[in-house]
């Protein structure tokens, strides 16, 4: 086991994570809050681009299994993050009236952030043995959560007012300290990461036949019940899950009215208790098993969205939250280990487009629902996003189900 290598693994996530949460929180803020842009609009971001990995990740993700070159594949999309995310930031600051064009840059940056792992996650099957895949897994998505607390932290000054760059004021300057850090600290991953040189023959790809292979390739992937029944089961939970968080600045504004400081102070909180879930469910799956391990966290968030829907009282919510933020911490870093077990070694890169298809494809699904909710339902006021929350449980409890009938043997990580 590299320990190098897991530490240049774990700084990258660390690294998005620092702009990613930024982006969501006040960029989030920035369009709906600020412009005016409908919470449905704001929603069908995260819909489109689910739409642009479906018919693009397979493709580059078999193809990067073929030629090994998912490090290097790993590499361009970030620096196209990057260069995205530059744009986004240049409207906010200089051209805030280009709302539409705003939007459209971060739907880009989402989209490629979201591809990156595609590579990245493939790479914990080449970094750690087996029988260590959910506490390194867990270590990767500890880094994820510091980095958004290092994120969220650092924008704060920024956000109140107390520090100013250029160009507009406001949320628009959250965003390019985020980004420089984001530059800097994901430099070690691409340029310093190695995984061991293997022979291999030159392989020559034909784009045309890599498309007209996918469905084959997608049967022989799913041909295990195991792995139909995981990808079904991530669709549905994840859906809640993922929507829950793109939504959650803006519940909080429109439900509990709170500043953009207590926002940020409540998903410090969060994540600090993500780190710790991170970590734990990394060790208890290791020792239990995956599956009893998923189960107990599915458990968790059917318990734990009503339970937010229906508290009025706004330090009983936060006490929810800080619970919450244990099992948001626990879930990716459980499924990313569940994923590389299930997946033939050879298929990596092919399998966890998938994997990311479904997390995407799922939020095709979740917020076109808390969308249409929030804006069918604009006489209840704030209500409407209360019924929001509670409604995303259904997701939950169908990807339990699903779960529940995997096999106990295929989901052990020594196995």
């Amino acid at each position: 086991m590299n320990k190098r290598n897991i530490f240049y693994w774990s700084l990258y996530d660390f690294a998005n994570s620092i702009f990613m949460i930024v982006f969501f929180l006040y960029f989030a803020q920035w369009l709906v809050v600020d412009k005016g842009v409908a919470d449905f609009w704001y929603n069908a971001i995260f819909a489109v681009g689910s739409v642009l990995l479906l018919v693009t990740a397979p493709i580059l993700g078999g193809i990067a299994d073929k030629t090994q070159s998912q490090h290097r594949c790993l590499n361009v999309i970030t620096i196209l993050t990057v260069l995205s995310v530059l744009v986004v930031t240049y409207i906010a600051l200089f051209s805030p009236q280009k709302v539409f064009l705003a939007a459209l840059f971060f739907l880009i940056t989402n989209y490629f952030y979201q591809f990156s792992f595609v590579f990245y996650n493939a790479l914990l099957h080449d970094i750690a043995p087996p029988e260590r895949w959910g506490w390194v897994s867990g270590v990767g998505q500890a880094g994820n959560w510091l980095g958004q607390i290092v994120g969220l932290l650092i924008a704060l000054p920024f956000a109140s007012g107390a520090v100013y760059l250029v160009g507009a004021t406001g949320r628009a300057q959250t965003f390019f300290p985020s980004v420089i850090l984001f530059v800097v600290l994901a430099l070690p991953m691409l340029l310093l990461f190695r995984l061991p040189r293997s022979v291999s023959q030159p392989v020559r790809i034909d784009v045309r036949e890599e498309y007209r292979s996918q469905w084959h390739q997608l049967k022989e992937l799913v041909k295990t019940p195991d792995m139909k029944l995981f990808l079904l089961a991530y669709f549905f939970f994840n859906d809640a899950v993922v929507t829950a968080a793109n939504n959650f600045p803006i519940y909080m504004q429109n439900v509990f009215e709170v500043s953009d400081s207590t926002k940020s102070a409540v998903l410090v909180g969060i994540l600090v208790t993500s780190v710790v879930g991170a970590l734990c469910s990394g060790w208890v799956a290791d020792t239990i098993g995956l599956k009893k391990t998923l189960i107990s966290i599915l458990f968790g968030f059917a318990v734990i969205f009503p339970a937010l829907g229906m508290v009025n009282h706004l330090p009983t919510f936060i006490v929810v939250t800080m619970l919450m933020g244990f099992f948001y911490g626990s879930i990716w870093t459980v499924t990313r280990a569940v994923m590389t077990t299930l997946t033939p070694k050879e298929k990596l890169n092919f399998g966890f487009s998938y994997y990311t298809i479904a997390e995407r494809v799922s939020t095709f699904v979740g917020p076109l629902t808390w969308g249409l909710i929030t804006s069918l339902l604009v006489d209840l006021g704030s209500m409407r996003y209360r019924l929001a929350v509670i409604s995303i449980t259904f997701f939950v409890l169908v990807g339990l189900y699903f779960v529940d009938r995997m096999h106990m043997d295929a989901l052990s990580c020594d196995s």
